[in-house]
């Protein structure tokens, strides 16, 4: 099977369209050709200071055309980007730049006192100006500048599938692991370089030919930083489309990124989860917005139900797309419009004890797996890699740790991480599975669940809710809704009152906060 590097593959779409809009934020508007320039001049200052294979660019930015410019600029050097999550402390970022060693950090001005804190005299940094009014960091580059001094010619290497780039995890239930892969695996797994119907591009000549051809226009409304949002972009990118960044940059603001959905058009956008839906939906309640959306995709936390139904509603045929997947395996299953989950190509069921793959309606319980195109593995830990890639009866697979069950039907029942499971008096709750049917209940905003110690049960169940008006639903509501759809060692013994669920900036959950609370 033909596989493609990021950078090869963006200039040959450059060469068939330069005059194409390739990259829109507010009154900024870059060809294809633009774009292509910008990252060669990026390339050669990097190429230019020696860096290639090895060598590592931290991109610690808010959402926007830097941000974007950074990762391929890295590609087309052959120097591998990794992303940096912007709600770090000086202590999480300095583990972060102890961890992967980065040789270039390109970064936000509003950034600067943290970077340099933690920088070293030996990395290059390139500042990208913004409006929080921060001077240069000590010996940072103003990154137009840098820019600027660099030749537009292109990159004097040739970029390969077999280059690295690394996403950081998350960190929801433990110290981020930078996950390691080959951008040809990168490209043609989570970001899912193919065509619609699932098969692969014959070519570069035939990937480029659909490229062409392509007038979606696309924005994420996830933080790029994290994989739900740049996958869907570079997925874009790399078929043709335009992309867009919302106005407001620097955090989700549904205003904001719906003007900026009716404005230019845009046909598709990612989310994370109902904690993005809702106050959308809210917006969308309260202005009319002329919206040109045929596809609204979630990753990283599911869309409910109901949100789900007030989306079609609100937003006259718009398709839902509900991936199930993660920073080792990329898209796992995917469900449409409220539906089931459907098992991917390289998905199965591995038993519980991890030595053979189950087939289709076995009752057992097991660990969700993919195999083909899966990361290398954790830079630095082959104890983790080890655990979390293994190979069973000559097949690698990944496993990220969701418990799931394989129906006869293909569909997959997901049953939630293990790292969130709940033991109560020898029975095993999936915090995913309360959450979802609190979340359904009329007047509950968002919803986490989590296990706290308990002399009778080991552990107990506990629910940390926000409501839109306060008190309301009473407790009572809530036990019986939860009582209604789940066996009764599931349903939470307490109810935590909070002002604001909180959630990581990718939507995440942010389960130590939700511990701390209870």
């Amino acid at each position: 099977m033909t596989q493609f590097d990021l950078a090869t593959l963006h200039e040959a779409i450059a060469a068939a369209v330069p005059d194409r809009e390739c990259l829109v934020w507010r009154d900024r508007r870059s060809t294809w050709q633009e774009v292509t320039e910008r990252t060669r001049r990026l390339g050669n200052l990097l190429h230019s200071r020696g860096l290639g294979p090895g060598a590592r660019l931290a991109i610690y930015l808010h959402n926007g055309p830097e941000y974007l410019e950074a990762l391929l600029g890295a590609h087309k050097a052959r120097v591998t980007p990794f992303n940096v999550n912007y709600r770090y402390t000086a202590d999480e970022l300095a583990y972060l730049f102890t961890d992967a060693e980065p040789s270039v950090v390109v970064f936000h001005a509003a950034f600067a006192p943290l970077v340099a804190k933690v920088a070293t005299p030996s990395m290059l940094l390139l500042q990208v100006m913004d409006d929080s009014g921060h001077p240069l960091a000590p010996g940072a580059l103003p990154y137009e500048e840098a820019l600027a001094a660099a030749g537009k010619d292109p990159v004097p290497v040739r970029p390969s599938p077999d280059d690295h780039h690394i996403i950081y995890t998350g960190g929801t239930t433990g110290m981020p692991k930078a996950v390691v892969w080959r951008i040809g695996d990168l490209l043609d797994g989570p970001v899912g370089v193919r065509r619609r119907d699932g098969s692969s591009f014959a070519s570069l000549e035939d990937l480029v030919a659909h490229a062409a051809a392509s007038r979606r226009r696309i924005l994420p409304a996830a933080p790029l930083m994290h994989g739900t949002g740049v996958w869907f972009t570079l997925n874009g990118w790399c078929l043709g489309s335009t992309v867009v960044i919302a106005d407001r940059a620097d955090r989700f603001d549904p205003p904001s990124l719906l003007a900026t959905l009716e404005r230019e058009k845009v046909t598709g956008t990612v989310i994370v989860g109902d904690a993005f839906a809702r106050p959308l939906i809210e917006e969308l309640r309260n202005r009319v917005y002329d919206l040109s959306l045929g596809m609204i995709g979630t990753s990283g936390a599911f869309l409910g139900e109901a949100s789900r139904a007030q989306l079609a509603d609100l937003i006259p045929g718009v398709r839902t797309v509900d991936t199930l997947g993660s920073s080792e395996t990329g898209n796992s299953a995917v469900r449409m419009d409220g539906g089931r989950f459907e098992a991917g190509p390289y998905t199965v069921v591995l038993s519980a004890d991890q030595t053979r793959v189950l087939t289709p309606g076995d009752p057992e319980e097991g660990w969700l797996a993919r195999s083909g195109p899966i990361p290398l593995g954790y830079l630095g830990d082959p104890e983790k890699t080890a655990r979390t890639f293994r190979v069973v009866d000559g097949v690698r697979y990944a496993i990220p740790g969701d418990r799931a069950i394989w129906r006869e039907d293909g569909t997959i029942d997901l049953h939630g991480r293990e790292a969130t499971v709940i033991n109560t008096a020898g029975e095993k709750v999936f915090a995913e599975e309360v959450e979802g049917v609190l979340r359904e209940v009329d007047g509950v905003v968002d919803a986490l669940v989590v296990g706290r110690p308990s002399e009778k049960w080991g552990q107990e169940v506990v629910a940390v809710v926000q409501t839109r008006e306060t008190g309301e639903p009473d407790d009572a509501a809530l036990k019986s809704a939860c009582a209604a759809r789940l066996a009764g060692f599931k349903v939470p013994k307490e109810f935590v009152r909070v002002e604001r669920v909180r959630r990581h900036a990718n939507g995440k959950a942010d389960y130590a906060w939700a511990r701390s609370t209870v």
